[in-house]
């Protein structure tokens, strides 16, 4: 059975920082569950695919996985296999992430991979017209990332608000449920909250909070903003 996750969402992406890497991961992941425990807030963490077993071994939040490849069981060395980070303990995975860019067709073919091993499918897509193609794909969570912005600090969800809204009018009008993500540079609790007041279910971060001095502080200063939002 496929794991559900509530809204508002935190998705924190590890990507390949050191400061998230083997036993960091571990106690950068445990923080995260320490706030979402806290807070009450649905905390999700995407460690490195090495990582992804120790993370999921160490606690109850869902893990996720950065990456799957478009392939079955086979010779495929160095890819990335959907049943191994499922039985690693990942419960879902980011697709097509700015840095790990995928074509549509390869898109398409993760989706259903992950939906046939009960996975939970978030694409990552990088303006309004990717968003309303993924969305007839039917993922279970889109998330509006322009690339520009990604690790910048300035948040997409002010710099270019009219680029979550209209990412949104265009997956609504093929899916009136799917989730609705945004990314890049969101560094602050404030950007989390104009996020959620443009009418997305949450966001997805990574260095803003991973590279943190004190990430324990950024990620309860994320969850906080979603206070009053929780379904």
């Amino acid at each position: 059975m496929k794991t559900e996750v509530r809204t508002p969402l935190i998705i924190v992406n590890f990507k390949t920082y050191a400061e998230a890497t083997g036993i960091k991961a571990v106690e950068l992941a445990k923080q995260a569950e320490i706030v979402s425990q806290e807070t009450r807030t649905q905390i999700v963490v995407a460690p490195q695919h090495a990582d992804i077993a120790a993370v999921a071994h160490a606690v109850t939040i869902p893990v996720f996985a950065q990456h799957i490849d478009p392939i079955k069981p086979g010779g495929y060395t160095g890819h990335v296999l959907a049943e191994s980070v499922k039985a690693a303990g990942a419960v879902g995975t980011l697709i097509n992430h700015s840095e790990r860019q995928l074509t549509l067709s390869d898109i398409d073919a993760v989706i259903q991979l992950a939906r046939e091993k009960e996975l939970i499918s978030c694409v990552c897509t990088s303006n309004p017209s990717v968003s309303g193609a993924a969305a007839y794909l039917n993922p279970d969570i889109i998330s509006i990332e322009p690339p520009e912005l990604i690790g910048t600090g300035v948040a997409v969800s002010k710099a270019k608000p009219e680029v979550v809204t209209e990412t949104i009018q265009l997956v609504r009008k093929v899916n009136s449920k799917m989730v609705i993500l945004c990314g890049a540079g969101i560094s602050r609790g404030e950007d989390v909250a104009v996020a959620l007041k443009l009418e997305t279910q949450g966001i997805l971060a990574a260095s803003a909070i991973v590279k943190a001095k004190d990430p324990y502080t950024v990620l309860r200063e994320f969850a906080e903003a979603t206070k009053g939002q929780n379904e």
